[in-house]
């Protein structure tokens, strides 16, 4: 059999080729750098730059926090063209009677020379201005909307979704492309007649999906005529200079936050961090408000961005963050939540879990114990999870995938003489997902075929009707869950973990692993399909047609179940049933 065992170099991402690049000096300003981290949304913003439409939309999707404006405003500020010309001008307050005149000087209030202006909260008197009444004495405050007048104004969805009315005036006011001044107090007309100023802006929302998906619902003809485009957070690495790019824009956010050089050791240690975050080896964050983070935390724990640093800032926030995880571990460990780490036992197979509790800021893996009991019956499967509401719908398509893959392979002409029952032992709230079918599946072969899982090994993973077994989420912390149990009670060199062949390039895995696999104390295998799965798990192979296999062994019990059955029946119906196979 072809050993599916990773060696512990697999286990996190691939460093050491990079590291003449990571000694390089990178010195570029975010402004420059922009273009090729964004290529898409810097041609849209030129679009939007030469549109000569009368409302010039266009739609972000991106997370709207201070940081992803900022670097959206630069994005726009880039495109657009520096001009001197003035737009807006001045209102002249004369007792009772006020005036407009065209903008003469920059230092008019309602002057403007155009640009970006942006902001993640508006209320109306920030966006629209207001009118003043003090001692019988009028002025007018000026509001975002005359600071971009001739320019671009950038807003967050979420804002403007949950105040309609502002949208609407807003709306009016860039398509009537003037600005008319409202009284504050609709009871209540304004004390004068305030002359309506003309208006030139384009605008720009941002939101994430749903926000987009709402604003679609709400103006379906102005998302279908506006630029789109989105604010990649992520950046494939499929060549050297992709490395190199993501180097160059880290230092830009760090030389903008006014932080500490980059060690060159630093860069390892953020790679490592950077793909468990996205996920995947391949796929880097390029999200500032994330990587600002790493970056000033670093900085907190030494004089400059080295290794050490990055590390002490990332040991001191899991320690913050792992209250739960620990509380959770002691319940295994007390053996108040039971988990089985030795021997073998039928029917019964350790499935790992990714928990995600609201309120808490991270995920984290436990591992689950999954049991099966076979009895006779019509061959109904039941999945206890869904019986008692506690199984989520694709938790109930895994289950009903991994059944039509057993009965398929049993070729059974007639029906299946045993019923199974299937259950997360000890699971007080909602199971979903499919990611624990491969597991259930083993159970429910293990009870069948009546032979003893090992518990020494946890399994992760979905099959589909082939038997082919598909990636699943949270890896890692998946992996790192069923190591502590392990390790806090005694590595054996016997246990480890069964993961997809597909998601080994999402692993990025705690040194402390690293080193239990390099040490042969802890292992890790990838398979592809089931029958890959059973033997490491059981000892014997699934199909085989010169040995015992598990197959053989299920459909001789089924055999000899049926033989008995039918020496039990009566005369007649014995007769009955011959003459139906005849």
């Amino acid at each position: 059999m072809t050993s599916n065992r990773l060696a512990w170099q697999a286990l996190q991402p691939d460093a050491e080729s990079f590291q003449p690049l990571f000694s390089r000096v990178f010195s570029d300003n975010v402004g420059d750098i922009l273009p090729d981290v964004q290529p898409r949304l810097f041609d849209a913003a030129s679009l939007l730059h030469n549109s000569s439409a009368p409302f010039s939309l266009m739609l972000i999707r991106c997370a709207e926090n201070s940081e992803n404006l900022s670097l959206l405003a630069q994005t726009l500020q880039h495109n657009s063209s520096q001009t001197e010309a003035l737009y807006g001008g001045n209102y002249l307050i004369n007792d009772e009677q006020i005036t407009w005149q065209p903008a003469k000087s920059a230092d008019d209030p309602f002057a403007s020379r155009g640009g970006v202006h942006f902001a993640d909260w508006i209320e109306s008197e920030q966006l629209f201005g207001c009118v003043r009444i003090f001692s019988q004495r009028i002025s007018l405050q000026p509001g975002l909307i005359h600071r971009a007048n001739g320019g671009i104004l950038m807003l967050s969805l979420r804002a403007l979704l949950a105040q309609p009315l502002l949208w609407l005036r807003l709306k009016q006011t860039i398509a009537q492309q003037r600005f008319d001044w409202l009284s504050p107090d609709e009871s209540r007309p304004l004390p004068v007649t305030i002359p309506s100023m003309p208006l030139q802006l384009k605008l720009v929302l941002c939101g994430d999906r749903d926000a987009l998906a709402d604003f679609q619902e709400m103006e379906p003809e102005l998302a279908a005529l506006a630029i789109y485009s989105e604010y990649e957070e992520s950046l494939q690495l499929d060549e050297e200079e992709d490395m190199a790019l993501w180097c160059r824009w880290v230092t830009a956010l760090a030389q903008q936050a006014g932080l500490p050089p980059i060690a060159a050791d630093f860069w390892p240690a953020l790679l490592q961090e950077a793909v468990r975050y996205s996920g995947d080896r391949e796929t880097l964050p390029l999200c500032p408000a994330w990587l600002g983070r790493q970056l000033r935390d670093a900085a907190l724990y030494g004089e400059q961005l080295d290794a050490a640093a990055l590390q002490a800032a990332l040991d001191a926030r899991l320690w913050r963050e792992s209250f739960l995880p620990d509380r959770m571990r002691d319940e295994i460990l007390l053996d108040q939540v039971l988990i089985e780490t030795e021997g073998a036992v039928v029917g019964q197979i350790n499935g790992l879990s990714v928990i995600e509790f609201p309120g808490h800021p991270r995920a984290f893996g436990e591992p689950s114990r999954i049991s099966c009991v076979v009895h006779v019956g019509d061959g109904e499967f039941t999945d206890v999870e869904r019986k008692a509401e506690l199984g989520g719908n694709i938790h109930a398509k895994g289950m009903m995938i991994m059944q039509a893959f057993l009965i398929a392979e049993l070729e059974l002409d007639q029906q299946l003489p045993f019923s199974a029952s299937l259950v997360f032992e000890q699971s007080y709230s909602e199971v979903d997902g499919d990611s624990a079918s491969l597991a259930e599946l083993c159970a429910l072969v293990s009870a069948l075929a009546g032979e003893p899982i090992n518990q020494q090994i946890a399994v992760t993973g979905s099959v589909d009707q082939f038997g082919h077994v598909q990636p699943v989420g949270g890896l890692n912390e998946k992996i790192e869950g069923f190591f502590e149990i392990c390790q806090q009670r005694g590595l054996t060199g016997q246990q480890g973990v069964i993961i997809p062949a597909a998601n080994v390039r999402h692993l990025c895995l705690q040194q402390q692993i690293v080193d239990a696999v390099q040490a042969g104390e802890f292992h890790i295998w990838a398979v592809s399909e089931v029958d890959e799965a059973l033997p490491l798990l059981t000892g014997v192979p699934w199909k085989k047609d010169d040995a015992p296999c598990l197959l053989q062994t299920i459909q001789a019990r089924i055999t000899e179940f049926n033989q008995q059955e039918a020496r039990q029946r009566p005369w007649p119906l014995r007769w009955l049933n011959w003459f139906n196979h005849s």
